[in-house]
């Protein structure tokens, strides 16, 4: 009997990380981590969770973009979704009075990818496999059938893309195999907010080196002369041998850009992320043209909306990194698109995690890449931050600087029942009492 949708909840969850500091840069001072978060329930009684991440105010109108999709998805069947994933995708973006409050960005796009990364996690747990081994299995045919190419072609055709698929699927069973031995190669940016006092950079950064970590990222953007100083306390306790990426998240004017990175440079950074806006295509090819001669990458992709912006800035060679995030655009087909996009501009992705969940859902997203899109690790990591994992009834593991492959049936997308009602806003225990967070 097909497994039909009978009701969607939608839950407003936020953790007071601003407290602390936790996730604070040179843009987001005060982040309280939150999830708006859906659960798709159904006859049979298993149910598919999802959820997309904000810090703080505003989560509640992206739990109301998620409502908004009700019509779309109660009463659908799981099988309609499964026999062609893409087509489905296009069903749920097809309501013309909501794609004209997007379209493809903005709240409702969130509120979409909270719906479609639980479509994808009930999928994954009535085919008993982790979504990274579902995706991974996936013949190109199948892999393709996931994706809405609209507005793609120019860049990428169906035609091509299977192609692609097609040229790596017989390496498949042996990167499996090592992604099961090995992990899936990860970054930390934990030591790296910029709320945290010197003597916590360096006990941090001491940390990250006996736990194994050979990539560190570091926000840098609010002072100049402050940023000098930080790099210059981390480079003495990391040493020159691994690599420093430093993170503007969106501070910066074009030539303001070019010209703080080039004072950065003298501690060698692999890349400078989002160090402008992220729809600014042609200031990121410009950024990436001046800051290349400095052995420096652009990476940016963790605002990018959709597919659309991912497309114009690999046709622009603004990026030398992609940095896919599993809750911004619409949830798991559009990355799979962007995947692919990364993939024929032989540009390598390394995504974007932290939050809430975005390390555990995005680490299937990376490993499905690894084993069925990009072929290779050469260029990838995967970002790691160490919050709120223990919320997760299917917390990630990383050890030695690597994500260990997920072995539960699922996307890792469901929160601890208890979790959810410690941290609801506003009537959670974790709301009632203490000093408040940033989102009051």
């Amino acid at each position: 009997m097909p497994i039909r949708i009978s009701r969607m909840t939608v839950e407003d969850i936020r953790f007071p990380t601003s407290r602390e500091r936790d996730g604070s840069d040179a843009m987001n001072p005060d982040p309280d981590y939150s999830s708006a978060y859906v659960v798709l329930h159904t006859d049979g009684g298993l149910s598919g969770h999802g959820s997309t991440f904000t810090i703080g105010r505003g989560n509640d109108v992206v739990c109301a973009a998620i409502r908004a999709h009700e019509h779309l998805v109660v009463g659908r069947t799981l099988d309609e979704f499964i026999e062609n994933p893409g087509a489905f995708w296009r069903h749920l973006t097809a309501d013309s009075q909501l794609r004209w409050i997007g379209p493809d960005k903005g709240a409702i796009h969130l509120g979409l990818a909270a719906i479609v990364n639980a479509l994808w996690d009930l999928y994954a747990k009535v085919a008993g496999k982790p979504l990274w081994r579902l995706l991974s299995d996936f013949t190109p045919e199948e892999f393709v059938r996931c994706v809405d190419f609209r507005y793609l072609t120019d860049a990428i055709t169906p035609e091509s893309a299977r192609e692609l698929l097609e040229r790596n699927a017989p390496g498949k069973a042996e990167r499996i195999d090592r992604l099961l031995k090995e992990g899936h190669p990860a970054y930390t940016t934990s030591a790296g907010w910029l709320g945290y006092p010197d003597d916590k950079i360096r006990r941090l950064c001491r940390e990250a080196i006996a736990e194994g970590w050979t990539h560190i990222k570091v926000k840098v953007g609010r002072d100049l002369a402050d940023d000098l100083r930080r790099l210059a306390i981390i480079r003495e306790e990391i040493g020159w041998d691994r690599h420093l990426m430093v993170d503007a998240n969106q501070v910066w004017d074009v030539p303001q850009a070019i010209g703080w990175v080039r004072e950065l440079a003298r501690f060698k950074p692999l890349w400078i992320e989002e160090p402008t806006s992220p729809d600014d295509v042609l200031g990121h090819a410009a950024i990436a043209r001046a800051v290349e001669p400095l052995g420096i990458g652009v990476a940016t992709g963790e605002h990018g909306m959709n597919r659309v912006l991912f497309k114009q800035l690999l046709q622009a060679r603004a990026i030398s990194y992609c940095q896919i995030d599993s809750c911004r655009v619409g949830g798991v087909n559009e990355n799979l698109a962007i995947l692919l996009l990364a993939a024929h501009f032989g540009v390598p992705v390394c995504p974007h995690a932290g939050g809430v969940g975005l390390c555990e859902f995005v680490q299937h997203l990376a490993m499905a890449d690894f084993v069925a899109v990009g072929g290779s690790w050469e260029g990838r990591v995967c970002e790691f931050v160490d919050h709120l994992h223990e919320h997760f009834v299917d917390p990630c593991r990383v050890s030695s600087g690597r994500y260990r492959a997920p072995e539960l049936p699922g996307f890792s997308t469901e929160i601890r029942s208890e979790s959810r009602a410690e941290f609801a806003y506003s009537d959670g225990p974790a709301w009632k009492s203490g000093s408040p967070g940033g989102s009051r």
